[in-house]
């Protein structure tokens, strides 16, 4: 019972997201609820989550194609050795992080 009120507590909603639509965009919105058998909010939250997810998902993968691929790919396997001033800079990074 103890976990079960531990896990609400760390689920409730605390915050707040508000939007201004049209009118035509709250009654599209509506139906789709309804259509999916949920609150406005709810299919509002949904759907925005798994908007969200998707862009951050799209932004932080990297995708070549072609010839792109074939340069990345070479400049990866065959990287030129670090210069005098790449070197610096390494020591620069681990000086600040105290690595």
């Amino acid at each position: 019972m103890a976990q079960l009120a531990k896990i609400r507590r760390q689920s409730r909603k605390e915050s707040r997201l508000e939007a201004r639509v049209t009118p035509d965009q709250k009654r599209l919105i509506e139906r789709a609820a309804e259509l999916r058998g949920t609150t406005v909010t709810d299919f509002v939250v949904a759907s925005a989550q798994q908007a969200a997810a998707r862009t951050v998902r799209d932004f932080e993968s990297l995708t070549l194609r072609g010839e792109a691929s074939e340069v990345f790919i070479e400049a990866i396997l065959h990287a030129a050795a670090p210069n005098a001033a790449a070197r610096a800079a390494a020591r620069r990074y681990r000086k600040q992080m105290e690595v």
